[in-house]
């Protein structure tokens, strides 16, 4: 089986928008140096201004990290291997074949049981139904090749 990669979101390539992302970035960390700078000199600092300071510069790193690709969430499909993304603040989980122990397909998320007896849930969006339907064709070509047990779910409400 082939690499197969997916992208869970929205993933601009436009190199427009990710210089945009970049600039609003450090205007945002801009902004917050100078309200800092500011606080640090005023007798009246309260509490309000310096949360907004603390959610403007971590406002401003998270669109220069965006900006330049690294908080993109995704999943993967080795050929003896998922790689999943699921937080664009961690490093994505690598999980081995010999690892998972079963995989359980639900309409609207995958949840992976692996043999250390931890779970590990993926949730897919409701926006992109064309891409959620490629992954679990994708999934279930894997389970078939690597054979994993999988049960699909069929949720009733």
């Amino acid at each position: 089986m082939e690499n197969k990669y997916y992208p869970l979101g929205n993933i601009e390539k436009n190199g427009i928008v990710r210089i945009i992302r970049i600039v609003f970035g450090v205007v945002c960390i801009a902004i917050a140096a100078f309200w800092l700078v500011f606080n640090i000199r005023s007798l009246k600092a309260d509490a309000t201004l310096w949360i907004t300071i603390i959610f403007l510069w971590a406002f401003g790193l998270y669109q220069i990290w965006a900006g330049f690709g690294k908080a993109n969430r995704f999943i993967e499909f080795g050929s003896n291997y998922i790689r999943l993304r699921k937080n664009a603040f961690f490093a994505p989980r690598v999980m081995n074949v010999a690892e998972i122990e079963k995989i359980e397909l639900f309409p609207m998320n995958l949840v992976f049981f692996l043999k250390t007896g931890k779970r590990i849930m993926l949730r897919f969006g409701a926006t992109y139904q064309d891409l959620n339907e490629k992954i679990k064709d994708d999934l279930l070509i894997f389970v078939e090749l690597n054979k994993i047990p999988f049960e699909i779910v069929e949720e009733k409400i």
